[in-house]
């Protein structure tokens, strides 16, 4: 594995191109638009330079990061040459398949390919390849270059040697890797959402307010941070993307969506992304600021 190509610049695809340059890995990150690519460049920057204002890096370290990072705006020749595809798109299953289609005809007949996706069947999305076998998924948590966890995904027909491979790779990440089977949710969103979702259900119903439920389990279960502020992090549009996953994938009212979860996602209320979720965030603000529409509830 010397050369990995990653697809999509978001806040995801942007973290694990990161990671891998960090790491020592040429890596192509692809997207749609030169602006765009424009953007993730400059948060990786950005992301590098906190790290050195925290002394885990130095400046030759954040050069030579930067310098292993080549964007591309067209798939066949960013991936072309990769040992390795992350695909880190948007959380949509047809999106997915589509790419997947077109990897399968344009890449090297070894090379993986991976998703980072969070919730939809590794299985699935194999299906639409030609080597099916070396389809896996590999979930990276937000942020990439902090957070330890990688969840290994094995489709239903993804090789033990592809599973090894991407095991020993997310080592070389320093990260480490947890061998989960292929399910709806996998195994963090199919815990992690219906604890959000049902959290958003204590404040629709009146039960408490945004504050006092993030607190509770905060305070009461040590949790780093509450289950609506977590949300607003994730963006509460990909949170509802999963649930809906969940939904259909166990076809259970217990996966049901919270209306007002809904109706925040069709309003574009989606958290820290769009500047207000349960919570509002201005780019000057430093403590956590209950959005206007919720001040109602506290005591």
């Amino acid at each position: 594995m010397k050369k990995i190509a990653v697809i999509g610049s978001g806040t995801m695809g942007n973290g694990i191109a990161h990671t891998f340059a960090q790491n020592g890995f040429d890596v192509a990150l692809i997207d749609i638009k030169t602006d765009v690519l424009q953007r993730a460049l400059q948060t990786i920057t950005t992301n590098l330079d906190k790290q050195i204002k925290k002394g885990t890096i130095d400046e030759q370290l954040k050069t030579d990061t930067l310098t292993r990072i080549k964007t591309y705006t067209d798939l066949a020749n960013g991936v072309k040459d990769a040992d390795l595809v992350v695909e880190a798109a948007t959380e949509n299953r047809d999106t997915k398949l589509n790419l997947f289609k077109q990897l399968s005809d344009i890449c090297k007949p070894y090379t993986i390919l991976a998703s980072n996706t969070s919730s939809i069947s590794i299985t699935e999305i194999a299906s639409t390849t030609k080597n099916p076998g070396n389809v896996i998924g590999m979930h990276f948590m937000n942020p990439v270059p902090l957070m330890k966890l990688v969840e290994v995904i094995k489709g239903k027909q993804t090789t033990d040697k592809v599973t090894e491979v991407i095991m020993k790779l997310s080592r070389q990440l320093d990260k480490i890797p947890v061998e989960v089977n292929d399910a709806p949710g996998f195994v963090a969103n199919r815990i992690l959402m219906p604890m959000i979702n049902e959290a958003i259900y204590t404040l629709h119903e009146g039960v408490s307010g945004v504050e006092e439920i993030d607190t509770v389990m905060k305070l009461g279960m040590a949790h780093p941070m509450g289950p609506l502020q977590l949300a607003d992090f994730i963006g509460l549009d990909v949170c509802l993307a999963i649930i809906n996953v969940l939904l259909l994938g166990f076809n259970s009212d217990k996966y049901a969506p919270c209306p007002l979860l809904v109706n925040m996602v069709a309003a574009q209320n989606l958290g820290v992304k769009t500047g207000s979720g349960f919570y509002k965030y201005t780019p000057e603000s430093k403590d956590l600021i209950v959005a206007d529409r919720f001040k109602k509830a506290k005591n």
